[in-house]
């Protein structure tokens, strides 16, 4: 397994992230708990979650971490070999927060859901816990005054922004300077071959301001995936219907991704963690594996290495915006 830093931080994480958004509605936690056995056995020592997973179709939101917190139980150093990441903002649907229950970041909201992801996970801090959305009506003075105190207080070690806009990040650094406070330390974003929009602003964003970046959706929702242009017999499976949504660019697009990952011999789902993970800017793609099967083949994209001659036709293919701003649109 490879480590990096997380962001100007001193802490190491692996460079694959493990997403646990399938765990409770698509993934068994008897799986679950042998998927996390495995990624730690693999080195990957980077788990992320959200307080709001778990509340899919028959499910209950906080059902994932309800499944993360018995397994650390299980010991074994499964608490002390990992370093967990989560996220709070959405609307939990609890009664006792009444109107205060509504998604945003207050102070409020902060320590209430700290509390209770706490107790749900069944440890009593989370390495670095996260906004899963800009909350427009933000107040940096009582947001990071409620990340002082729960810093101080040993409930989290350091705090992060996910989906973010590059101008959301600098107004935090900048608040954050102001304080003499570290600040949001990594920006979880959405990034990969097809969705290449962050390139001109975010990116550079982060890697100014010295933030990790860890990467949702690489696969972006399965179409970089194998298989997506072969979809199974079943017109309902979700593989059916991401194919019957293709346009014609999507599809001339990925045909070529197929055969360009053939000609290299590569699965196409190793080629896009590959892709991603060859940019600097990149702390971790988050990988979501259903089953011990995909974990493992996901960390074979580590052994991967895209010359300068693919990298180029993959830019062919799913070209990006042209570089960063204001280069992109200026001049």
């Amino acid at each position: 397994m490879q480590y990096t830093t997380l962001g100007h931080t001193g802490l190491r994480v692996s460079r694959l992230c493990l997403g646990t958004m399938n765990f409770g509605p698509r993934t068994s936690e008897q799986e679950a708990d042998a998927i996390m056995d495995r990624a730690l056995e693999l080195g990957i020592n980077f788990f992320d979650t959200a307080n709001v997973y778990g509340g899919g179709k028959g499910g209950h939101q906080g059902w994932t971490e309800e499944i993360i917190g018995r397994w650390f139980q299980q010991g074994g150093g499964r608490r002390e070999k990992t370093v967990l990441a989560t996220k709070l903002y959405g609307e939990m649907h609890d009664p006792l927060m009444g109107p205060n229950d509504a998604a945003g970041v207050s102070a409020y909201k902060i320590y209430r859901s700290l509390d209770d992801l706490l107790r749900r996970l069944q440890t009593n801090h989370v390495e670095l816990l996260q906004m899963h959305h800009i909350d427009e009506a933000i107040n940096w003075n009582e947001v990071y005054g409620a990340f002082e105190n729960v810093i101080a207080q040993g409930k989290t070690y350091y705090v992060g922004s996910s989906n973010f806009g590059a101008r959301h990040l600098a107004y935090a650094n900048a608040e954050a300077n102001n304080r003499h406070f570290l600040g949001l330390v990594a920006e979880q974003h959405k990034y990969s071959l097809l969705c290449r929009l962050p390139e001109l602003e975010v990116l550079p964003a982060v890697r100014e301001l010295g933030m990790g970046l860890i990467v949702w959706s690489p696969l972006a929702g399965g179409l970089l995936a194998e298989n997506i242009l072969h979809p199974d017999d079943d017109p309902n499976s979700r593989r059916s219907q991401a194919a019957k949504q293709l346009s014609e660019t999507q599809r001339t697009q990925l045909e070529g991704y197929e055969a360009l990952c053939q000609e290299l011999g590569e699965s196409q789902s190793t080629v896009a963690l590959a892709w991603l993970l060859q940019n600097p800017a990149v702390t971790a793609p988050i990988i979501g594996p259903r089953t011990i099967d995909q974990l493992e083949a996901a960390v074979h994209a580590l052994d991967v290495e895209l010359t300068p001659d693919v990298l180029a036709r993959l830019n062919q293919l799913f070209p990006g915006p042209g570089g960063q701003a204001p280069q992109a649109y200026a001049w």
